[in-house]
């Protein structure tokens, strides 16, 4: 029998859940049971609970056939533990090092009380960390045992369900379980903690309490919110019956009416119309559970009064003049904007009192760089499907020339601009539109996205200053929430954006558009391609594209591209692409006109690149896992591993040569890398293997249709479901110049200095 039996339940945290698991899974104390309870979650975790299960016999998964809320995932978790004690944790939620040990050791110190309390953090999605408020009185027990009838002020104990851990036994024999709705855990906390006979405490600092941006259930106002009357009036039900314990009927009115007024202070849970209505509830239930004798507390007096007097107006004329004191103090600190930005403000605000142009559309890509990646494929394939929509390019003024023929555009910043986008119903981006862009009534704004998260992208950027780039978060919030949807290509990236960009818009899991053209490019179009490029007939064209690095300005090579274009010979052509926000190379152009490389940095399609590469090397380009659906080799040159993931911060070991993590052979160096491709380790079985698991784990969405998918859901309005996704990626075949099994670059050899 384990000592520790921890109930997890999950609902929609994909993005969070791995990291809870291994925080309960890595504990120094592995005495432990995880009985992890999918709620029917919408989302992956199900399968996630389901790969721990797998590799860790101490994982117990369950599945509720319906979602039922987290009290009763919870109570479906405690029926199948076996643990001496009972912790329960959110999926959202981690335990810091050492937790068990250190509950573990106070346990037996104590001599296995019924319960026993212990310390959280409050860890939010901006990074910051606030402790609770309860150290000192948790550090005041020392190592008594006590009844709350002897120490009443523990009562004031943050009410909720993770942060103690309950004798099973205890738990189970008075037939506790959590009750249906909202606010369960506060009813749970207390009505434990007045049976209990023998409480201890520590101060131990062990869970870390996430406080979620979107995505709790507490987050968002409603009916729901309601039920707090409910989940007191059980309490107080049981107080009635239990006459012993009315020495702490006040204190327990204090706690319920301070929970009450607390919600109806945040728009998050009650709305704005429906607070003179919770007000109501919350007077009716002040007059009719009143204790005799009872004293408002001094902090905070008026508004019990308010309750008492059952006066939403007087209520509510009291908090307009705290409200108006606030205001005023933070206009004295306010700086007013430049006139500039307030007369293109007003004019974008101008346009927006016209109605909303259901048939206009507004894309832009990477800032403006022209009809291109995830919002170009839509473009097209809206063109198709939706010709009634019309679409415009959102570009800069560098780029008009490079449009395509026929493409409508407006530039950025200009008054076109602001009057296209304030009129359209969709606005499709693979980065942002300006901080200024307003989320309309009736508009949709779909974030496309451009790759797949191997370094740190959003809020966790705030760890790595030096990728930041003095980025502002606040915006960046203000941003993400006018998304309505976003795309994602694989559950991985899922999972990262749920948590990294903290918003209340729909993903959908449809793959990325731009890569629906590996599975429709016939084998002309692959020569034709390779063609325009000037790669000649028969030979091997390698692809190197290395990614920006956030720690150095411009563009140095990695590699010494004079002296591999030499030594791969006239039968290998290597193209060499540059990240996109470099300038243009001169040394690439030099090394060009000598005939060794082809400068493709600014070729306009990074798809057709990956169709004309027998084989990619990159370092940590997003392009891999779009390469990856071709099913050619990949080849990971990265000598700077370890100063890349302490500047950026990565969420796997690439070079782990793990499968799933791993696309292929690995070099850290130029003479590694020679090695390689002398000994044919890029594209050996080996590698092919490294690429299969990668492929099954980083393709799983694509399969040509990811654009139909999006133009019909999104602008005909038809089901989303009507393309199911295939169900394993569809190879495409070689390059003309590729032979079906590459044995390595022809006509030259890498050599090692």
């Amino acid at each position: 029998m384990p000592r520790f039996t921890i109930v997890i339940a999950a609902y929609r945290v994909q993005g969070y859940l791995s990291a809870c698991l291994d925080s309960v899974l890595t504990q120094s104390c592995q005495d432990v049971e995880v009985v992890a309870v999918d709620d029917c979650s919408p989302d992956h975790c199900g399968a996630i609970i389901d790969a721990y299960a797998a590799r860790d016999s101490r994982v117990v998964p369950v599945h509720q056939r319906v979602n039922s809320g987290p009290g009763q995932a919870r109570n479906a978790g405690v029926e199948r533990a076996r643990g001496d004690y009972l912790l329960f944790l959110d999926g959202d939620d981690t335990l810091a090092p050492g937790t068990l040990q250190g509950l573990a050791d106070r346990l037996a110190l104590t001599h296995d009380p019924e319960i026993l309390y212990f310390n959280h953090v409050r860890t939010y999605w901006s990074e910051r960390r606030a402790p609770s408020l309860f150290g000192d009185l948790l550090a005041s027990a020392g190592t008594d045992v006590f009844s709350v009838v002897e120490r009443p002020e523990f009562l004031r104990l943050f009410a909720m369900s993770s942060n103690r851990v309950y004798h099973r036994d205890f738990y189970t024999r008075h037939g506790f379980a959590f009750s249906e709705g909202i606010y369960e855990d506060a009813l749970l906390s207390y009505k434990t903690m007045l049976t209990a006979r023998r409480i201890a405490c520590v101060d131990l600092v062990g869970l870390e309490y996430r406080q979620r941006r979107v995505g709790a259930s507490t987050g968002s106002p409603g009916e729901k919110h309601f039920v707090i009357f409910q989940q007191y009036a059980r309490l107080f039900d049981f107080l009635d019956d239990h006459p012993e314990l009315d020495p702490l009927r006040p204190l327990l009115f204090e706690r319920a009416v301070s929970h009450f007024l607390f919600c109806l202070d945040r728009t998050s849970r009650v709305a704005t119309a429906d607070r003179p209505r919770f007000f109501g509830r919350a007077a009716a239930w002040y007059r009719g559970r009143l204790p005799a004798g009872f004293t408002p507390p001094v902090e905070g007096r008026w508004r019990f009064e308010a309750l008492a007097s059952g006066s939403f107006l007087r209520y509510r004329e009291r908090e307009l003049g705290v409200r108006a004191a606030a205001g005023a103090r933070k206009l004295r600190r306010t700086v007013r904007p430049p006139l500039a930005a307030r007369a293109k403000r007003g004019l974008y605000r101008l346009h927006r009192q016209r109605p909303v142009d259901p048939h206009l559309a507004v894309y832009s890509a990477y800032w403006g760089r022209g009809v291109l990646c995830n919002p170009g494929a839509i473009y097209h394939k809206a063109r198709e499907l939706a010709p009634e929509i019309h679409g415009v390019w959102a570009v800069k003024q560098s780029e008009i020339e490079s449009l395509p023929e026929g493409v409508d555009y407006v530039v950025t910043g200009t008054r076109d601009f602001y009057r296209t986008v304030a009129r359209a119903k969709y606005l499709i981006n693979n980065v942002n539109f300006p901080n200024e862009v307003v989320k309309r009534p009736g508009t949709v704004h779909l974030q496309t996205f451009h790759g797949t998260p191997l370094k740190c992208m959003g809020l966790d950027q705030q760890r790595y200053p030096a990728a930041a780039g003095g980025m502002s978060f606040g915006n960046l919030l203000k941003r993400i929430d006018r998304w309505d949807v976003a795309l994602s290509s694989n559950p991985h990236s899922s999972q990262i954006w749920e948590r990294v960009y903290p918003a209340a818009y729909r993903l959908l899991e449809y793959g990325y558009p731009r890569n629906d053209v590996f599975f429709t490019a016939s084998e002309e179009d692959i020569r034709r391609i390779r063609g325009e490029l000037g790669i000649p007939a028969g030979n091997t064209a390698l692809l190197y594209a290395p990614t920006l690095r956030d720690y150095q300005k411009g563009f140095t090579p990695r590699l010494d591209l004079e002296r591999l274009g030499r030594e791969l010979g006239p039968r290998t052509t290597l193209l060499v692409r540059a990240h996109y926000s470099y300038r243009p190379q001169h040394q690439l152009s030099r090394l060009q006109e000598a005939g060794l490389v082809i400068d493709v940095s600014h070729h306009p399609s990074a798809e057709q690149l990956c169709l004309a590469a027998d084989a990619l090397i990159t370092d940590y380009s997003s392009m891999m896992f779009d390469y990856a659906l071709l099913d050619r080799p990949i080849v990971i040159y990265a000598d700077d591993w370890d100063i890349y993931r302490s500047s950026r911060g990565v969420y796997f070991d690439l070079l782990s040569g793990s499968r799933g993590e791993t696309p292929g052979a690995v070099a850290r160096t130029e003479r590694e890398l020679a090695e390689v491709f002398r000994e044919g380790r890029w594209c050996d079985a080996d590698a092919s293997a490294l690429r299969t698991a990668f492929r099954a784990r980083f393709c799983r969405f694509d399969d040509g249709h990811a654009a139909e998918r999006v133009v019909r859901a999104l602008m005909l309005g038809q089901d989303d479901t009507a393309l199911p996704l295939a169900p394993a990626p569809r190879t495409r075949p070689l390059p003309a110049g590729g032979d079906s099994a590459p044995a390595g670059p022809r006509g030259g050899v890498l050599t090692a200095e």
